[in-house]
């Protein structure tokens, strides 16, 4: 994947513990890379057994069961407690670049949002990239959504109390589907949506955020381009030309400049690092593979002011040290440049997957609690 040399910066809190992850995402890939060329396996496919995690016990405080919701597998947490009420619903769609990731994987995740929140968590194994391109991910993220509000009534779940949620890819996905369902008049509309160190756009791989934390683990600048690539066509062609910026035409990025823009960025998180864009000249046969990365359903940021002034109350977590901070930041000016109620939460210690590593075989960060913990929060002020 082209790897940068990495960076661990001085404000991540336990640096020597993520020197360790981080060793062991390198070493993972390094024995992926020998395993795809001795035609054992793919280098993905080795990456998704590493990450794939374990089934865990029974909960004493939750009801757990896999379904499937209109063909897409789904793990429904449900509380054992009695509840006054109807409760909240989430729908819950993990991280991974849209190539890594599974319903094992986030376990603990869900488990936490369910028992703290007490609320009923469906959790979506959507289709994975490569092998299901865009728009097979938002697709099964969409249905599994809409099948849940239309059987809602057999999961005690309030209709008018039901949240999309997901992290990295998962944000994206639940940015997404919020968007599909803004204008539908034949469901209920969504409560909220939260979205955790989300990836909206894959027009400017050059925004401040990229530049500062391109080194920082758990996403690296190119593997962000690499995951988007992916997801879009099955292959990471033309990479260096996407992280160059000449896939996109030079009037498309006069017209998206509104929204995708360093200027939209408060200064304060510009002090660190930022270097100027070098000018690239444009490559239509590029832009020709690509050219979907423009549609709202793939990049959330996007969407047009129409749709953005109908989204619900939405909960932002962004991350110091992520190269996606400056997508949380865009959609956040966006979301409240049209009167949307927004909560943002900023982990000025934070990392690009931090919280995926919550009590994640002894690899928890303070970082990822408090973020987790916020987002609880966020659910019980609902």
């Amino acid at each position: 994947l082209g790897l940068p040399s990495y960076d661990i910066p001085p404000g991540v809190n336990q640096p020597a513990k993520l020197r360790l992850v981080l060793a062991v995402l390198l070493g993972t890939a390094a024995l992926g890379r020998i395993l795809e060329k001795t035609g054992l396996c793919s280098q993905i496919t080795f990456g998704r057994y590493v990450r794939q995690g374990r089934k865990l016990g029974v909960d004493p405080k939750l009801f757990i069961q896999d379904r499937h919701f209109n063909k897409v597998p789904v793990r429904v947490y449900q509380p054992k407690a009695t509840s006054d009420g109807r409760r909240r619903g989430i729908l819950f769609f993990h991280g991974g670049g849209w190539v890594f990731g599974s319903l094992d994987t986030y376990e603990k995740v869900c488990r936490y949002l369910s028992r703290e929140s007490e609320s009923v968590v469906v959790s979506v194994q959507y289709r994975l990239a490569p092998e299901h391109k865009y728009p097979a991910a938002y697709e099964d993220c969409l249905h599994a959504t809409i099948h849940f509000m239309n059987n809602i009534e057999h999961y005690g779940v309030d209709p008018a109390n039901v949240i999309v949620c997901g992290d990295s890819a998962g944000g994206n996905l639940a940015a997404a589907v919020s968007q599909t369902l803004a204008g539908r008049s034949d469901l209920p509309k969504l409560r909220a949506q939260i979205l955790i160190y989300p990836g909206l756009q894959a027009l400017d791989f050059n925004l401040p955020s990229y530049h500062q934390n391109r080194g920082v683990p758990l996403l690296f600048r190119e593997r962000a381009a690499f995951f988007a690539l992916q997801y879009l066509n099955g292959d990471a062609l033309h990479m260096q030309e996407v992280l160059e910026g000449s896939h996109i035409p030079p009037d498309m990025r006069l017209k998206y400049r509104k929204w995708v823009s360093p200027d939209n960025i408060p200064e304060k998180f510009k002090v660190r690092g930022v270097k100027p864009l070098r000018p690239t000249d444009f490559i239509a046969e590029v832009y020709e593979t690509v050219k979907r990365f423009c549609e709202p359903n793939l990049c959330p940021l996007l969407a047009e002011d129409a749709i953005v002034h109908q989204l619900p109350e939405s909960f932002i977590l962004t991350c110091e040290y992520d190269v996606l901070r400056d997508d949380g930041l865009l959609y956040k000016k966006r979301l409240e440049d049209n009167g949307v109620r927004v909560t943002w939460y900023h982990l000025e210690d934070g990392f690009h997957g931090v919280i995926s590593l919550y009590d994640y075989c002894g690899f928890s960060f303070p970082a990822g609690k408090r973020g987790l913990d916020s987002v609880v929060n966020f659910l019980k002020s609902l």
